[in-house]
């Protein structure tokens, strides 16, 4: 019996994600199981939480969000002082 390591791939349906999509199928092995799941599904969006998805696309490889998707997401203190929230002078 084969173990089978669970791919899942996190995405939005954007151009982005189906680069990222098209990147995971080409890589994967026959005991690669990847499943592509919609961020616009709430039990997806919770397990994405869980998994500290910030933004999609993402993957996560055996339940562990890959470090190349673990960037932090927007920051309110780094867009604020990129200008957000304040009036042109």
């Amino acid at each position: 019996m084969t173990t089978k390591r669970t791919i899942e791939v996190f995405s939005a349906g954007c151009p982005a994600c189906e680069d990222t999509i098209r990147l995971v199928n080409s890589v994967a092995c026959p005991s690669c199981d990847v499943k592509v799941l919609d961020m616009r599904d709430a039990s997806v969006a919770r397990r994405a939480r869980e998994l500290g998805v910030r933004s999609v696309p993402a993957v996560a490889i055996d339940g562990k969000l890959a470090s190349c998707c673990s960037g932090c997401g927007p920051e309110e203190s780094v867009l604020r002082a990129a200008g957000l929230g304040q009036p042109q002078a």
